[in-house]
């Protein structure tokens, strides 16, 4: 065993002597350090505490004096609002959970952030912290605090709880019991907010704020009088803020005790929440205006009320109706009536409502719903209305003044009873017109007859005669329309009737039509004597000079025509070619011939001067002038080679060839109208006629040769053939229709390449047609179209296309119209083809091709005035979609003087549309109102009239009116996708401007 000296001994114990010297040292040296910190940190000098702290943490490893130092570093950091306090006092909480500085460091924590109003942080650390170890000062502090943050967040509950703990602290009680106040009168528990105010009135600075609640509490619980009085008390020592919660309270009482002068400038101070007042707020103020008869005012709060669904609500659009009346502005008051209808809170102001909406939509018309059905609906809600009587007869008169005559014969086929009757007879009628007008003939006459048939008003049965008759010519049923309008002049009522004075006119061209032309002279005649219609005159002249010609009335005919060129109005080319050739049939050839001459160099563009140049040559050659005449059909032939003529003309040369034994010319003549127009009347002729040349050249083998290679010739038959054919005309002549077809049929039948087979396939077409067996005629139109070029071309083509375009067949259609617009000599065919193209491009959305025809048709000035009203149509929208303003409002507002019907509904709504846009928001309401009230059947135009309408309501600044016009559009015509979107899109436009005054508007 090894021995340690006893140096080793002495000096390990001197060592340890003298390291327990420096221990002691180090500790008193620490202590002087914390204790100095301490005293800092007490100072509230946080910066230079923590300095010290932090260098006594990393030398002094005591724990305590570790978890000392970490508590207070931690709480420098929160007080100095250091970045990552709040991470050293949780660390703190975290790594010293035995310390005694726990407890501590929370409700120093919580008192930081309670001061710095962070209420949330204070509640979540205030749950780590056991209240048992607590002094009492710090645990009323820390209750009182809970408390407030509790209440800060609207948990009144939890905030009673905290506040209750401390009423009896000598420091937090009258705070607490003022918040438990509060507390119950937010919760409307006005007795014990009574009780805590009364414990703490002796104290100002809560007496103050006191009066406020006392006032209110006294309105709240119906003791209007004494907030007054209170309010009023208290007005001048608040706050500009209190003040307008003050005026709001003292300005209800007043409104309450119906005191509605007092009430107004205490309303008028109120700001609302946030300075937005909400609909409440609107309505008293709306509602003071009313009783004191100030409408304009009343109307300019009661319309800021948006979104109103309760009594409030109902109450305020019903006087906001009221007000409108009161100020003659019925549009208004019928959307603000139809909402009061609509709501059931208090019944007896909704069938008030439900009353003013019914009479208001029969007055001015409703743009949602047909005026009978509004009434009918009414009926049915309150049979024992007092208002019963009224309203029923209200409902018969309104079948006719809505004028959707449409709807309106819906509900009554539903309402056939003995007193609807007269209502169901008119109505019939006036549908039937407005089918009339859109060209649906068929329909029409069926409700002409059914007003006849009902048999209640004799001057409606004359009228509803007369229309049945122009139905009945518009579908080609000539006789039948001549016997109608003969029964309507025999009708006792018929000459009260406005179509009295237009019956001879329309007769006359049944008859005209039925070729009764010495009846159709005695009308025309008798029309043309008492005409007013200048235009209508002007065309009996016409018909008139015709009808003297078709009988050899020559010298009266050229009177009529006379007239008609003394008028200088439309068809003046007209009559004076037919006077031209009327000369010749009086043995008057140089007049005719002069005139003639004349026409040609006046009327160069007319469509009859090709026939003037025929008849010109044709006369020539009559008077043996056979210069004049070749020269003449040469000048027709080079001047309009594709005209139907131009066979004529030819085959003219060469009988004056022939004539003047120029058999070479002659030959030429006759083969060229074989070779270039074969098949037709004038090439069957023309090899007839050469046959005679060939027999007195003696070449007849020549001639049989030539026939051999013609397919349309058979002269084997010819007299079997004719008489075959003229035995058919001669029924025709007779007006016996079926005979005439039989007789045409076996013609054909027997010779379909004969000479007269062009004439016989055309004229039983014709008769197909009278006879309503139009199936029947089309084979043979498409027969005459498909051969050269002849006089029954033009007229087939004008049948043909009218058959395709009836049964909609555009396609078949569209290439024969264009052959017309191409080939037609006849001015008005050019025109009808034109018309069509423009109609069928339009219908299958080639705007480019329907404006190019829209602008030809315009440019016509013979054009019917419905096919012109079609083309300005089609030009404005072209217009619209090209966003030329000033062409689109200036072709709409030409349609608004001429259009009828749906047209007429859609240049209104843009009359409404371009007066929006210059801002001129009443005019464009009266507009859309008169689109509601006269076409209301057209619910497209309607529905995009109301958007408008919305739209200048909020222009006006009657947000009311504006917004809930467009939630009805939203609700009642979904059908209408665009209208919709369009309305949605507006609506919540107004509606996010709105809720920036009034809270109410979501």
């Amino acid at each position: 065993m090894r021995k340690l000296n006893n140096i080793f001994f002495l000096s390990l114990a001197l060592g340890s002597t003298q390291l327990q010297a420096q221990q002691s040292v180090i500790y008193t040296n620490d202590n002087y350090k914390f204790d100095k910190a301490v005293s800092l940190y007490s100072e509230n000098l946080y910066a230079l505490a923590q300095v010290l702290f932090e260098e006594i943490k990393t030398t002094n490893f005591n724990d305590e004096i570790q978890a000392d130092c970490a508590y207070y570093i931690a709480n420098c950091a929160m007080y100095l609002d250091q970045d990552g306090a709040e991470y050293k006092i949780q660390d703190f909480i975290k790594n010293y959970p035995t310390s005694s500085k726990q407890v501590d460091a929370l409700s120093e924590v919580c008192n930081f952030y309670f001061k710095k109003g962070e209420y949330k942080k204070v509640l979540n650390y205030s749950r780590g912290i056991n209240e048992t170890v607590l002094s009492d000062e710090i645990k009323n502090r820390l209750n009182f605090q809970k408390g407030y943050c509790y209440f800060v967040e609207n948990k009144f509950p939890e905030a009673k709880e905290y506040f209750s703990k401390v009423t009896n602290s000598e420091k937090y009680d009258d705070q607490a019991k003022y918040y438990l106040g509060y507390i119950s009168y937010q919760n409307n528990d006005y007795k014990t907010a009574s009780e805590y105010f009364g414990e703490v009135s002796y104290n100002e600075k809560y007496y103050e704020k006191m009066g406020y609640f006392k006032a209110d509490m006294n309105f709240k619980s119906g003791n209007f009088d004494e907030a007054i009085r209170l309010g009023k008390e208290q007005f001048s020592k608040s706050t500009d803020e209190e003040k307008s919660e003050l005026a709001k309270i003292i300005g209800e009482s007043y409104f309450n005790l119906q005191k509605y002068d007092e009430a107004l400038p205490y309303l008028l101070q109120y700001n609302g929440k946030n300075n937005r007042l909400n609909n409440v707020d609107f309505y008293q103020l709306g509602y003071v205006y009313y009783k004191k008869g100030d409408y304009p005012k009343a109307i300019s709060e009661f319309n800021k009320i948006i979104d109103g669904s309760d009594s409030v609500a109902q109450n305020a659009y019903y006087h906001l109706g009221e007000s409108y009346l009161k100020s003659e502005q019925k549009t208004q008051a019928l959307n603000a009536f139809k909402n009061a209808s609509e709501m059931s809170f208090n019944s007896k102001i909704q069938e008030d409502a439900n009353v003013n909406y019914a009479k208001l939509s029969y007055e001015i018309g409703n743009p949602y719903q047909s005026t009978p059905t509004v009434i009918i609906s009414f009926l049915q809600k309150y049979p024992n209305s007092a208002y019963k009587e009224e309203l029923n007869a209200l409902l018969i008169d309104s079948y006719i003044s809505s004028k959707n005559y449409n709807e309106a014969l819906v509900l009554l086929e539903k309402n056939r009873t003995p007193q609807n009757k007269l209502a169901y007879q008119k109505v019939n009628f006036y549908r039937g017109l407005e089918l009339y007008n859109e060209g649906n003939y068929a329909d029409a006459l069926t409700l002409f007859n059914k007003s006849i048939n009902e048999a209640q008003d004799k001057k409606m049965i004359a009228r509803a005669t007369y229309w049945k008759g122009e139905s009945e010519y518009a579908l080609n049923r000539f006789n039948d329309a001549k016997t109608t309008f003969s029964g309507f002049k025999k009708l006792p009522y018929a000459e009260i009737t406005p179509e009295f004075k237009d019956v001879n006119y329309s007769l006359g061209y049944a008859n005209f039509k039925l070729k009764n032309y010495d009846e159709s002279v005695m009308l025309f005649d008798a029309y043309t004597k008492s005409a007013n219609n200048s235009s209508k005159k002007n065309d009996a002249y016409l018909r008139l000079g015709d009808s003297q010609f078709v009988n050899g009335k020559y010298w009266p005919a050229m009177e009529s025509y006379n007239k008609v060129i003394e008028s200088k109005g439309s068809e003046v080319d007209y009559a004076v070619y037919q006077k031209a050739i009327s000369y010749g049939f009086v043995d008057r050839n140089d007049n005719k011939i002069k005139e003639l001459n004349s026409f040609i160099s006046n009327y160069p563009n007319s469509s009859y001067v090709v026939d003037a140049m025929y008849e010109l040559g044709s006369t020539y050659s009559n008077l043996n002038k056979s210069d004049e005449s070749i020269a003449t059909f040469n000048k027709l032939i080079s001047q309009y080679p594709k005209s139907a003529f131009v066979p004529k003309a030819m085959l003219k040369q060469g009988l004056v060839y022939y004539n003047e034994k120029e058999n070479e010319k002659s030959l030429e003549r006759f083969k060229k109208v074989v070779s270039d127009y074969p098949k037709t009347p004038e090439a069957v002729e023309a090899v007839e006629t050469a046959r005679l040349i060939y027999i007195d050249s003696g070449n007849t083998s020549e001639y049989a040769t030539w026939i051999k290679g013609l397919d349309f010739i058979d002269v084997s038959n010819y007299d079997l053939e004719n008489d075959s054919y003229v035995a058919a005309e001669k029924q025709l002549f007779q007006n016996n229709s079926k005979q005439a077809i039989s007789g045409f049929e076996d013609y054909l039948k027997n010779y379909s390449n004969g000479k007269n087979a062009l004439k016989a396939e055309f004229n039983l077409a014709e008769l197909y047609v009278t006879e309503n067996q139009v199936n029947k005629a089309v084979p043979h139109y498409k027969s005459i179209v498909g051969k050269s070029k002849n006089e029954y071309t033009e007229v087939s083509l004008v049948r043909l296309t009218d058959y395709y375009l009836d049964n909609k067949q555009s396609a078949e259609a569209i290439p024969l119209l264009k052959r017309l617009e191409n080939e037609a000599e006849k001015e008005q065919n050019k025109l009808f083809a034109q018309a069509n193209l423009m109609k069928v491009y339009s219908e299958s959305d080639d705007t480019k091709s329907a404006e190019s025809y829209a602008e030809k048709v315009l440019s016509n000035s013979k054009v019917d005035k419905r096919i012109k009203a079609d083309a300005q149509l089609i030009s404005a929208r072209a217009a619209i979609a090209n966003k030329d303003w000033t062409t689109a409002k200036k072709s709409y507002a030409e349609l608004l003087t001429t259009a009828n019907g749906e047209i007429a509904a859609e240049a209104l709504y843009y009359d409404a549309y371009f007066k929006n846009a210059d801002k001129k928001y009443e005019a464009s309401n009266v507009a859309i109102q008169k689109l509601a009230k006269d076409y209301s059947s057209y619910k497209y135009f309607g529905a995009k009239g109301l958007v408008l309408m919305a739209k200048n309501f909020y222009g006006l600044k009657d947000s009311y009116q504006a917004t809930y016009i467009l939630e009805n559009v939203i609700k009642n015509f979904s059908d209408y996708n665009d209208v919709v979107s369009d309305a949605k899109a507006e609506l919540a436009k107004i509606k996010s401007e709105e809720s920036k005054r009034n809270s109410s508007v979501k």
